[in-house]
């Protein structure tokens, strides 16, 4: 009974955490170049179980329904599952819809490929393109991070630029002269990028980053490629198994009562 209890507890623990996985998605359905998240769930290794006082061959009922004996030992039941726990929290990397906003500075992906910014922690990539131009004439994003060259500089934009356009690999044209190249990388075909927070990645350990093969759409913006339709149909099938687990811990608490209290009463 205590390994019920356990048992239904480990399923009721992952269940929050994928419960906080989907709030997340949630919360972040109309953030700008945000990637859903989605969650892998292990099953403990399960355990044999057999009829105990039972080393009998010679009797029906061992091969009964499909028991049966192996050697002298008891003949098998099935197994029993030992709990479950989160094995990994995966990002999901499909294209998001992009949506026309006509702003110079507002450059959507399509594709793959990452721009460069220079945080306290080191350069991150994001695809989170709302930049804009800052009163020192500097290319940032809405955090106020400078967005890198493809050499890893911060672009500094004239106060005398005009007609500026951005191709689509990211160099930035004003007055008829190129005036820089927007940092624009990926990582391999598989993404191999790590969420560090703040609509951020950092490359994951041994990835370099390549020359993008993704498009840059000036004037536009990638949206999150989160359903908000289907995150909430996954959270309420979440808490109907979160509510199970629930009913198998009182179940498991009512039966412990009842041992403690009742069969185990001496007279």
């Amino acid at each position: 009974m205590w390994r019920g209890l356990y048992i239904a507890a480990s399923g009721m623990i992952t269940e929050t955490k994928h419960t906080d996985m989907i709030a997340n998605n949630l919360a972040n359905a109309d953030t700008t170049g945000f990637k859903r998240d989605d969650m892998a769930i292990r099953e403990f290794a399960p355990m044999l179980l057999r009829r105990i006082n039972d080393h009998s061959a010679d009797t029906e009922v061992t091969s009964f329904k499909g028991f049966r004996v192996d050697g002298n030992r008891a003949p098998r039941v099935g197994t029993l599952g030992l709990g479950s726990a989160v094995d990994e929290i995966a990002t999901e990397h499909l294209q998001g819809a992009l949506h026309t906003t006509g702003n110079t500075y507002d450059l959507g992906i399509s594709g793959p490929g990452y721009f460069a910014v220079d945080t306290p922690q080191g350069v991150r990539y994001t695809r989170d393109g709302s930049f804009y131009r800052s009163a020192n004439g500097e290319l940032q994003n809405v955090r106020g991070q400078a967005v890198l060259s493809s050499r890893g500089r911060p672009i500094q934009i004239p106060d005398d630029a005009g007609n500026v356009s951005i191709s689509s690999d990211g160099r930035i044209y004003a007055n008829g002269g190129e005036i820089a190249q927007i940092g624009f990388f990926q990582f391999g075909i598989n993404d191999r990028v790590t969420k560090q927070g703040d609509n951020l990645y950092r490359p994951q350990e041994g990835a370099r980053p390549q020359q993008a093969t993704g498009v840059i759409e000036q004037g536009m913006l990638e949206m999150s490629n989160t359903s908000v339709v289907t995150e909430m149909v996954e959270l309420i099938n979440n808490y109907r198994v979160y509510e199970a687990g629930s009913k198998a811990v009182q179940t498991q608490d009512t039966l412990l009562d009842k041992a403690v209290n009742d069969v185990g009463r001496t007279s």
